[in-house]
């Protein structure tokens, strides 16, 4: 390896090698900040992200209008918006069969949401995570089409054949954003950016955006009527939601799906949004962070351990009693999810250590493991070895697993891959996600050649992630008015991760929150003082090593954050990673 470590920090405290902007990019970087006079640290960001100077006001304030796609762009769009107006207007009976994760349960209250509006009413089918597992079946579709003329399917359906073919009766419309196979079911319409037949420009869109893009045209053709449809706009704090919580990347109109979403989310309009937001303690304007890590899990919870309509209900809800009830009861459901989480995590790390974390998969199976809890734990290996991890609990001969990938892996097609050869029952997904279903005496070898199709991808040629940095900063150039700036570039996330910047050689002073949890404060000597939180520091090195710095100097990586409290705003630093200086 020719690069030299960012600040030689060759190994940090967590194992990591520390990689700081290429030549080029600094380069690039200190140009641009001539030219537009913005601050060195945020065009930095933006190089990193392709921006040049003369996008870059285009980029800072990304606008719906100029992101937002023609709907008609996708296949089976105009089948798809057609026969749901003719179901609206003819007073049709609608089922809407949901995915029980936050993406499905978002798409599914857009629709419900939606026709409330214009006066109609809609059914509400989620299957049950444990019971029937993901997407349509063949009883629950045969149900649905004798009830009712028209089923739309939300972040599933795609793969379904046989349970699309068996609603006979009722016309299908599927709206969705999975891998799609070699053929598509026989549906009315089948609108996904991930079919093989799309051009792949909007692969990145989650299932509520797809959902949101069907409404943009069906408003429009109703306004071609005289029909003036419910405001689209308003609606956009679901799709931030969906879009963050289903890891899309937050590239493209995702941006502005985001950052329109967060601003409508802020005025607090929606009501199971509110009440979830009170439970959750959210006392800040909400943030990527609080959609993926506070309001997120908590709408999952329902679906993973408890009923798999409530967090959809939440989201659909007009009723403000109704609205509190079902929050507090999944932020229950929250808690209680934690502890099994915490019990199933613990095991399969075991598990995998035994086997090996060298190879191009992690994974790990185990009776009884709660299937509502194996995906999050499947994130956990991942992000503890920078490689595809799968997770699978088991019950009488059946395995049902879910998988994470690390990027550059696509991890979605090498598990359908494996299903068409019959290794498992079925599995789909996309790059970054996927499920599984596998026969217990196939798992071994089903695992063997998932490794082997993920080899081939270059999974497993690397340690411990490289800890990449945007730069260098001074204690004292951390200011409010640098991280308003930094937002600007925002929003952050999947694709599109936050800045990470080093502060070289401070002092540190800490004290334990908690169990796991560790404050700082630092400072350069220089006078300046940014204060520190290091989340979960005792889960890994970084707790122990900067519990009682004494005289040790270290150099500090994280990201820039705003923290208000008691009336005052100041900057903080989440802390990632720390070396000692010297």
């Amino acid at each position: 390896m020719n690069e030299r470590a960012f600040l030689n920090v060759e190994a940090s405290l967590t194992g990591r090698r520390w990689v700081g902007p290429e030549p080029e990019t600094v380069r690039l970087s200190e140009a641009m900040a001539q030219t537009t006079r913005l601050p060195l640290a945020l065009c930095e960001v933006l190089v990193t992200r392709g921006v040049t100077p003369d996008t870059a006001s285009a980029y800072l304030a990304p606008a719906l209008r100029d992101l937002l796609p023609d709907p008609m762009g996708l296949r089976d769009m105009e089948p798809a918006a057609q026969r749901f107006i003719t179901a609206l207007t003819r007073r049709e009976r609608i089922a809407i069969f949901a995915d029980y994760d936050v993406d499905g349960g978002s798409s599914a209250a857009l629709l419900l949401v939606w026709l409330r509006e214009m006066g109609h009413r809609a059914t509400l089918y989620i299957p049950d995570r444990i019971d029937e597992g993901y997407g349509p079946n063949v009883p629950a579709m045969q149900a649905l089409a004798a009830a009712h003329d028209l089923i739309i399917c939300v972040d599933c359906g795609t793969l379904s054949h046989e349970p699309i073919a068996a609603a006979q009766g009722a016309d299908v419309i599927v709206l969705d954003h999975h891998l799609g196979g070699e053929t598509l079911p026989k549906a009315l319409a089948v609108v996904n950016p991930n079919r093989q037949d799309e051009d792949g420009s909007l692969a990145h869109l989650c299932a509520a955006s797809v959902v949101f893009l069907m409404l943009v045209d069906v408003n429009r053709r109703l306004r071609l009527d005289g029909i003036k449809g419910p405001d689209l706009m308003g609606l956009l704090d679901l799709v931030a939601l969906a879009t963050v919580a289903d890891v899309a990347p937050l590239i493209g109109v995702n941006r502005a799906f985001v950052r329109q979403g967060l601003k409508v989310m802020a005025r607090r309009d929606r009501v199971g949004l509110r009440a979830l937001a009170d439970v959750a303690r959210m006392d800040q304007a909400p943030t990527p962070y609080a959609l993926g890590f506070l309001l997120g899990p908590r709408v999952n919870a329902g679906g993973r351990i408890g009923q798999a309509d409530l967090g959809a209900r939440l989201l659909a809800t007009a009723d403000e009693a109704e609205a509190q009830a079902l929050a507090q009861r999944l932020d229950e459901l929250n808690s209680e999810r934690r502890d099994i989480e915490a019990a199933v995590r613990a095991a399969a790390l075991a598990q995998a250590e035994e086997r090996g974390l060298d190879g191009p998969l992690v994974w790990a199976a185990g009776k009884g493991w709660h299937p509502g809890v194996v995906g999050i734990v499947a994130a956990r290996l991942k992000e503890a070895t920078n490689r595809p991890a799968v997770v699978i609990g088991l019950e009488d001969g059946i395995g049902k697993g879910s998988a994470r990938s690390v990027t550059g892996v696509d991890l979605g097609a090498a598990v359908q891959r494996v299903a068409s050869e019959g290794l498992l029952l079925k599995g789909g997904g996309h790059k970054m996600a996927a499920g599984l279903t596998v026969a217990e005496d196939h798992l071994e070898a089903a695992m063997a050649r998932l490794g082997e199709l993920l080899a081939r991808q270059g999974a497993g040629l690397g340690g411990p992630a490289d800890l990449r940095l945007t730069g260098l900063l001074a204690p004292g150039a951390a200011s409010l008015d640098l991280v308003e700036n930094l937002e600007s570039a925002g929003p952050y996330g999947a694709s599109s991760p936050a800045p990470r910047f080093a502060f070289a050689d401070v002092a540190v002073q800490s004290r334990r929150i908690g169990d796991q949890h560790l404050r700082l404060s630092f400072t350069d000597g220089m006078g300046a003082k940014i204060e520190a939180i290091a989340f979960g520091a005792f889960d890994s090195p970084l707790g122990p090593a900067l519990d009682n710095p004494g005289h040790q100097r270290f150099h500090l990586a994280g990201k820039l954050e705003l923290n208000s409290y008691g009336g005052r705003t100041k900057v903080q630093l989440r802390l990632e990673d720390a070396a000692r200086a010297g």
